[in-house]
């Protein structure tokens, strides 16, 4: 009984002190973290580069404490004085996506990085983690902060308008997304609208998203880019664009992302945001995403609606993607430990999935037969490989885009994402 009185009060304890700390431990502002990813397959440095004064904090107020613990990164924020941690939030990288390519063999490369947090009123601490092949988060960088600092940058670049593409209320009680152009000429700021417009109706016509509409708030930045269109390397097709996005990424075709992730950070910063998702201005099928990083898709493509939705899938919750057969990645996931997606399972600790929503009378490992294959199960490939690694259902919008809906174990992922972002 004495242990679960002190865990009550730990508990009730730790919402108070979350629901109190924002006054108590920052100036209302934003600050940003920028940081640089050097090494290879099975080396990492995090080197600092700057940081900045944004905004008003638009985040939430309440819950500075991620109890998600999603992403292959996670950051703490800790009060010097009173060693409390103050701030944290789960991300991940296109530098881990790289590390598991073949290239990641023969060469290092540098990737840039960037995080943000309500700015500190008092001297803190920044501690970056990166899981370890357990998938346990291991310490990697500390950083001193001090908010009196003259080398903290406040001047402003690429200052941009916003304008309010569907709005719910106070942005510290919503989740954020910001939808910011790439490819968008300046005489195609009004097709940039437009297509905000689009993109947001099919947000909503999309379970679980059509039920939280109130709970949203999504946003679009006016920044034209030089020239419209994408670089297609393959095709020796460059253009000068805002955010500098490509197809090819990793030498796969239909991999549209950007490395620029300071521009796109610069681009962000002009709207309130928890999300970040570009527009390409770009015909040509492709997108992307990485949880906590930014989302990505082309807008004028027969399949651009389902593209725009599966990769807000994995931007806002870290879904993983639940097909199998992709060379693009090694070893992305390791048989003998369990995935920290939500959505995946090597069975080494299934308990922790989703088996409280499987039938009894389903087996696990499940058959992919005509009797299981529109029930909640435990099916074989996905993560990119075909054996070893199982999904939820036998298809879903995650899988293929024969199917057009988000599976019960994605939205309810999905769910818990928002509800933390918008209490």
């Amino acid at each position: 009984m004495r242990i679960k009185i002190i865990l009550i009060v730990c508990f009730f304890a730790s919402n108070i002190f979350s629901q109190s700390a924002f006054e108590n431990y920052y100036n209302g502002k934003t600050l940003r973290f920028d940081f640089y990813h050097s090494g290879d397959k099975s080396t990492e440095d995090i080197i600092f580069s700057k940081m900045k004064e944004e905004g008003i904090w638009s985040g939430s107020k309440k819950n500075l404490i991620d109890t998600l613990r999603y992403g292959n990164y996670f950051f703490e924020l800790h009060d010097i004085e009173s060693n409390k941690v103050i701030y944290s939030r789960g991300f991940s990288t296109l530098y881990q996506e790289w590390q598991t390519t073949e290239e990641a063999k023969q060469l290092n490369r540098i990737f840039e990085g960037s995080v943000v947090m309500p700015f500190p009123k008092f001297k803190s601490k920044i501690v970056i983690f990166r899981r370890d092949r357990s998938n346990n988060f291991i310490s990697l960088f500390e950083h001193v902060i001090d908010p009196a600092s003259y080398f903290i940058e406040k001047n402003s670049v690429n200052n941009f308008s916003n304008f309010k593409i569907h709005y719910s209320g106070d942005s510290t009680q919503k989740l954020d997304i910001v939808f910011i152009p790439d490819g968008y000429s300046k005489d195609e700021m009004q097709k940039f609208r437009d297509d905000c417009t689009r993109l947001s109706g099919y947000l909503f016509e999309y379970s679980p998203f059509d039920k939280l509409k109130d709970k949203i708030n999504i946003w679009g930045v006016d920044a034209p880019s030089d020239e419209s269109g994408t670089d297609i390397p393959g095709k020796n097709i460059w253009a000068n664009t805002q955010l500098n996005s490509s197809f090819y990424t990793f030498d796969s075709e239909r991999y549209l992302m950007t490395s620029s992730y300071f521009k796109v950070k610069d681009i962000a910063s002009n709207a309130p945001y928890d999300q970040i998702y570009i527009l390409v201005n770009t015909d040509k099928y492709g997108g992307g995403a990485i949880y906590n990083f930014y989302s990505l898709t082309c807008v004028d493509n027969k399949l651009t609606k389902q593209v725009f939705i599966h990769e807000f899938g994995h931007g806002l919750a870290g879904l993983a993607d639940e097909y199998g057969n992709d060379n693009t990645y090694q070893d992305m996931y390791p048989l003998d430990v369990e995935p920290w997606e939500v959505n995946l399972t090597t069975l080494v600790n299934f308990d922790k999935k989703w088996k409280n929503l499987i039938d009894a009378n389903t087996p696990i490992p499940t058959p992919s037969s005509d009797e299981f294959k529109n029930k909640l199960g435990v099916f074989e490939g996905g993560g990119y490989v075909a054996k070893g690694v199982f999904r939820p259902t036998f298809n879903s919008l995650m899988n293929s885009f024969s199917s057009n809906e988000f599976n019960e174990v994605c939205k309810k992922a999905l769910i818990n994402v928002v509800n933390f972002y918008s209490e």
